[in-house]
This record gives C-alpha cells, sequence and structure tokens, in this order.
C-alpha cells in the first residue's frame, strides 16, 4: 500500500494566523518537515507567507499547543515527535486528511475505535432512550436507500456511530465521536462497501447493532459493533486512491 491513500481537503481558516498554522501543520504532518527538522528562521517564513511577525508568531504559538512544534532558546522552532501530537485536536485531524491519511492513520483510528466504540454500544443497549432508538432506526433506513459509494451512505454510517455514542450516555465517549467525526467519515469514504455482497453485509452488522440495542442485548450490541470496525479495517486493505471528488470537501455533508 502506498504512504498516501486519499486527499480529502477541508475548509479554509479564517484568519491569517489560522491559515498559517494549517499550511505549516499540513507541511508537517506531510513530512515536508520532518521530525525534529527546524523551521526556516522568522524573516524567510515572513517573506514565504508575506504575514507580519506578530501574525507568524501567533501561528506558532497554535501549533506548539497542537504538539506539533517546540520552540527552544538559540535552537529555533522544531517539529517534535509524531507521537507529541494532539491526535484529538479538530484541527490536527482536519490536516491529516488535508496531507492525506496513510494506512497507519486508519490503523490507529481503527484501534481507538475498537478501545471505545463496543463498549458505547453496551451502554447504549443499557440506557437508550427512544429518541435515541428513534435517531438510530433513521441511520439505518438511509444507509438502505443510499448509493453505497456515496457520501450519503457514508454521512449516515457516520450519523448511525455518532448516534451510537450519544445514546451510550457517556460524555466522554459522546464527545469523542464528534471530535473525530471528520476522520471516521473519510473512513468510511474509503471502506464503501462497492459489491454487492459487502452492502449486504454492511447493512446486516449495522442492523444487528440497532436491534441489539433495542432489545437492551448489551453484549450481542458489543460483538456486533466489534465485527463492524474489523469488517471496515478489511475493506481498507489494498485501497489506493490519490484524490477524493470535490463533492467529498468538508461542509458538504448532507
Amino acid at each position: 500500500m502506498t504512504s498516501r491513500i486519499v486527499v480529502i481537503p477541508t475548509r479554509r481558516a479564517h484568519s491569517n494566523h489560522a491559515e498559517v498554522a494549517r499550511s505549516i501543520g499540513v507541511d508537517i504532518i506531510a513530512g515536508r518537515y520532518a521530525e525534529g527538522t527546524r523551521l526556516p528562521g522568522d524573516a524567510e517564513m515572513i517573506a514565504m507567507f508575506g504575514v507580519s511577525r506578530p501574525v507568524l508568531r501567533e501561528s506558532v504559538k497554535t501549533l506548539v499547543a497542537k504538539g506539533l512544534l517546540t520552540t527552544k532558546a538559540r535552537v529555533g522552532t522544531v517539529v517534535r515527535e509524531r507521537a507529541a501530537w494532539n491526535m484529538f485536536d479538530a484541527d490536527v485531524l482536519a490536516w491529516h486528511l488535508d496531507a492525506g491519511i496513510d494506512k497507519r492513520f486508519l490503523n490507529d483510528l481503527a484501534e481507538i475505535r475498537l478501545a471505545v466504540e463496543p463498549r458505547a454500544a453496551m451502554l447504549a443497549a443499557k440506557q437508550r432512550s427512544e429518541e435515541d432508538l428513534a435517531d438510530l432506526r433513521r441511520s439505518m433506513e438511509r444507509m438502505r436507500l443510499e448509493a453505497s459509494d456515496s457520501v450519503g451512505f457514508a454521512d449516515a454510517d457516520l450519523a448511525l456511530h455518532v448516534a451510537v455514542a450519544r445514546a451510550s450516555g457517556n460524555l466522554f465517549m459522546r464527545s469523542i465521536g464528534h471530535v473525530i467525526e471528520a476522520a471516521l467519515r473519510a473512513s468510511f469514504l474509503l471502506s464503501a462497501p462497492v459489491e454487492l455482497e459487502d452492502r449486504d453485509t454492511v447493512l446486516l452488522w449495522h442492523q444487528k447493532i440497532v436491534d441489539a440495542i433495542a432489545v437492551g442485548d448489551a453484549e450481542a450490541a458489543s460483538e456486533a459493533m466489534i465485527f463492524v470496525i474489523h469488517n471496515g479495517m478489511h475493506r481498507h486493505e489494498g485501497t489506493v486512491i490519490e484524490s477524493a471528488p470535490a463533492s467529498v470537501e468538508s461542509g458538504e455533508r448532507s
């Protein structure tokens, strides 16, 4: 598998310092500034971006806060190791989509999902409300109506998983679900069940999640969620896409 799988452009920033931070952040994540690399000096960066020194410094402060950079006296501004990056920061996740997500990113995402979503499904089965159940069923129905490789199908899939997190009643699980929405959506687009047999499997096991939550079967809900995540990982294998259609851009959700 190539290192780059898919690029999903996100919305541009609304201020000069945010746009400069985004540009540098994408370059770091894409490897154009490697870990341990010192960034060019202020004068060169100011000329590069056409901004003032205060704007540049504010941008650097933003990236330091997100774990991508560190500033050292007599050394300069240095790119930090990947382990220090705040992957639960919405901007950092969005910049990964801009830079191009790879197999490592997808595997890391699947691992955190396996750590959280099965437990969320168990909790949802124990304490979901009728409103939660209605949301789950609406998402399921929408998945059945949408074409498998459409943005609508990915959005419906995402809505179902977010609804499970919400139904869990756990504020941390709900927060994680909202933070990683963009990454989940990209993952679902990549693992679209194009073949009819794959589509039937995806719909069957998502329905199993909903049914188990509806009848209060926590163990079945957890097992179905685990299967869904592993099945998505399996469909990612061998996927190599160099670009995404414009309709996939963040913010164009239906």
